[in-house]
């Protein structure tokens, strides 16, 4: 684990370059021999306005990765933050439970409160307007929602005390886990739901990009499932019942242009309720 650290530590951007490529690589490929949905579209030309979104992500987070590293050494220095307020542990176990608090604070929390607070949710529609979501749905975030998750990132940073090392493990595997549970790949039901006792599987991501009430706010998981199972925001449906999209939003057309889904923010509209009929 000290080896694995100590490389993140010091991670050359270019080579966090190629987990994020290699990731969706993998995945673009699995699609094609398993698809979970076998949609009927051309995946390029789906693609084009998602990597533009996943490029936005990385523009956005290169010129405020200092931040990072200042508070990861503050906090390592300080000897602050609840993972350093903890008994010594084997490194093993102190670097499981910072990533899951990491998880918690830098996305559970994150993408919680996005639903639940409307302007941030007006931003966060950009991802779930997708229509045919795959693993090139994974960032698919509006610039705007890209600054407001790092800095819930470097708040997760201070609050829980984590490493640099640390926190650079934690954000290229938030980028593996989000392009794995958004990949449009079946899996055999019994293997999708141990995975999902764990990690947030593809299945148990699929409900929460369905395009009604309850099962929009629910399973916001990023890595681990843990948060959502505590937490009482964990649910199911069958994937053969779910429908991609936002009700408020159903221009498929529309919300695959990038000018349409940069102002989509701005547009004015209201949250879909919960229909009792379904569920």
């Amino acid at each position: 684990m000290e080896t694995i650290l100590n490389y993140f530590e010091t991670i050359p951007p270019p080579h966090r370059m190629i987990l994020i490529v290699s990731g969706l690589t993998l995945f673009w490929i699995i699609e094609g021999f398993m698809p979970l949905f076998k949609f009927n579209y051309k995946k390029w030309r789906h693609a084009i306005p998602n990597l533009f979104f996943n490029l936005t992500l990385i523009l956005v987070n290169i010129p405020l990765a200092f931040m990072l590293l200042k508070t990861a050494d503050w906090v390592v220095k300080e000897d602050f933050g609840i993972i350093n307020w903890l008994p010594e542990m084997p490194l093993w176990l102190y670097s499981i439970f910072g990533l899951v608090l990491m998880d918690f604070f830098g996305a559970y929390l994150p993408h919680f409160i996005e639903h639940k607070v409307k302007p941030l949710w007006m931003v966060h529609l950009v991802h779930h307007t997708d229509h045919k979501v795959d693993t090139t749905t994974a960032n698919r975030h509006h610039p705007i929602e890209s600054v407001i998750r790092f800095f819930f990132t470097l708040f997760g940073v201070f609050v829980v005390g984590a490493p640099i090392g640390l926190v650079f493990l934690y954000q290229s595997l938030s980028v593996l886990a989000t392009q794995f549970s958004h990949a449009n790949i079946k899996l055999p039901k019994k293997v999708d739901n141990v995975i999902s006792y764990v990690l947030v599987s593809p299945d148990m991501h699929k409900v929460h990009h369905h395009y009604r009430m309850p099962y929009t706010d629910s399973n916001y998981g990023n890595i681990f499932s843990v948060w959502d199972r505590l937490l009482g925001t964990f649910m199911k449906l069958d994937t053969k019942d779910i429908i991609y999209g936002v009700d408020v939003f159903p221009d498929e057309k529309q919300n695959s242009n990038i000018k349409d889904l940069l102002i989509q923010p701005f547009q004015k509209y209201q949250k879909p309720t919960f229909n009792p009929d379904e569920g």
